[in-house]
């Protein structure tokens, strides 16, 4: 299953704190039942690509709603086709 890492800076808001903006993210994240982990930097999220992109959209449009003057949002994904990917099993890898 596709892994998608986002990270969402809002300019112009006049608050330094990212962390209202982390919390819609994860409600939205959250209202779609996509399986994420939150970094200090960014959110991964698994998923089926395309409610990923719908999601990262979203996340996206959601800090222009909420009066950022700018937003630079960054995403990678990751999506292996020669064998399984999932979040947890990554994670392990590396433990």
């Amino acid at each position: 299953m596709p892994l998608l890492e986002i990270s969402v800076v809002p300019v112009g808001t006049g608050d330094e704190s990212f962390s209202e903006d982390v919390k819609r993210a994860v409600e939205v994240i959250e209202q779609n039942g996509l399986n994420y982990r939150v970094t200090p930097t960014s959110t991964i999220i698994e998923g089926d690509i395309d409610k990923l992109f719908d999601v990262a959209q979203v996340i996206h449009l959601n800090e222009i709603k909420n009066n950022a003057k700018r937003v630079v949002t960054t995403i990678k994904i990751d999506d292996r086709t020669d064998k399984p990917l999932d979040l947890d099993g990554q994670e392990r890898k590396v433990e």
